[in-house]
């Protein structure tokens, strides 16, 4: 099968930990890859945000990246994009016109928008998925959303005339029902984790004798690393590292970290919170390794892919009870789940597990197996590919045509 997958403002190419670099480029990615895997050929288009990038890259996963030419080639944030759209979709529209694929897959609700401009007219099925809400965005930033003006309305549109919706979670699925969307059209297909990266058995960061809580992700308020630092003066003897944001020169210029720094300095656990900039991918499983518990406490999240990747590698998780961690944490099984924004339940749920070392190597153990029986890419897939098979037609069957030898033999 031709798939074409359309991910505007996240490139597989991208640096992780930038402020819109994070889950949605990590699954475009290994979903891609492992279509690529099953045999399927997969065209990955997004935006040119650097004139010396080529047209065309042929990635050695298999699948081939298009740099769409939408708007200024240099980098935007998200928020501007929506104004590109309509080159966007019509280099779409003249891309799939003379090499056209069987099913097209957008991944953010700007994608969808120019993903359904261009199927609807080439009559294509359109699968969505969106990564994100921005009613859920609205509900938990409110005026400090910094979403475009139409988003809420656009982006139900594009929830209600997608072919298909593959949510990320169980949570999700309510509100695109509350949205429009028919639920004998969606399906749930969650992120994937690299098993073969993110394992219990590997290198280790360095550490000294105090227990270590790890956080990772985007230097934003709402994955809420704040929590974590508020819940510290209540966990003695424990270092917490917050990984992700720019490179380690640029720590010192970013608000965020700026912001963090001084809540730690004003609660008395400055000496306790260290700052780890970006990490490359193939380092992150020795940082994750390296802790006792990961903590994953945002305000929301659509999915969540880090608790996803300590559990993989064999680390106990505590997590907000939002979102994707509803789905991939058990409570009590592979790690706790504690109401959002709450440090006081982060740090008595934190102290249990560095109390009880048998504890923690269960939720890690049973962590680690429900990694590899639900959240292989490989599984994701085969999901994904049969909602794909499901919108395009099966080609058809050639007829056998009697031969007069065959006709006169019998």
């Amino acid at each position: 099968m031709r798939i074409a997958m359309v991910s505007e403002h996240a490139s597989p190419l991208a640096a992780l930990g930038g402020v819109d670099a994070g889950g949605q480029n990590v699954h475009v990615a290994a979903l891609s890859a492992a279509l690529c895997r099953r045999g399927h050929e997969v065209t990955v288009y997004t935006r040119r945000d650097d004139p010396h990038l080529p047209e065309r890259i042929e990635t050695p996963q298999g699948y081939t990246i298009v740099h769409v030419p939408a708007g200024p080639p240099e980098r935007l944030h998200k928020d501007e994009l929506l104004a590109h759209m309509g080159p966007f979709a019509q280099y779409l529209d003249e891309e799939w016109s003379t090499d056209r694929p069987d099913v097209a897959h957008a991944h953010f609700w700007m994608s969808g928008i120019a993903t359904q401009l261009a199927a609807r007219h080439l009559d294509l099925p359109a699968v969505q998925t969106f990564h994100g809400l921005g009613v859920v965005k609205r509900r938990h930033q409110g005026v400090q959303d910094t979403s475009p003006q139409d988003r809420l309305k656009l982006e139900a549109m594009v929830a209600r005339t997608a072919t298909w919706v593959a949510a990320t979670c169980t949570d999700e699925v309510f509100e695109l029902m509350r949205l429009g969307r028919a639920r004998s059209r969606i399906s749930v297909v969650p992120c994937g984790v690299d098993l073969d990266l993110f394992t219990p058995e590997g290198p280790r960061a360095e550490k000294g004798a105090r227990h270590r809580i790890v956080s990772v992700g985007r230097f934003v308020p709402r994955k809420g690393f704040d929590v974590v630092v508020r819940a510290l003066p209540a966990i003695a003897d424990t270092e917490l590292v917050v990984a992700g944001g720019p490179d380690v020169s640029g720590l010192d210029a970013d608000p965020e970290v700026r912001r963090l720094r001084a809540l730690a300095v004003e609660l008395g656990v400055a000496d306790r919170v260290h700052f780890h900039g970006a990490v490359a991918r193939e380092d992150m499983p020795a940082l994750l390794r390296s802790a006792d518990v990961v903590a994953c406490t945002p305000w929301y999240e659509p999915f969540g892919i880090v608790p996803l990747e300590a559990m993989a590698c064999g680390i106990p998780v505590v997590a907000s009870a939002v979102g994707g961690m509803l789905d991939t944490i058990v409570h009590d099984v592979t790690g706790r789940l504690v109401q959002p924004k709450r440090p006081g339940e982060v740090a008595d749920a934190v102290n249990h597990l560095l109390h009880d070392d048998f504890l923690r190597q269960s939720f890690g153990a049973a962590g680690r197996d429900r990694a590899r029986a639900r959240y292989s890419w490989d599984r994701i897939a085969g999901d994904t590919a049969r909602i794909y098979d499901r919108l395009v037609p099966a080609p058809a069957m050639p007829v056998s045509v009697p031969t007069t030898s065959s006709m006169s033999s019998g």
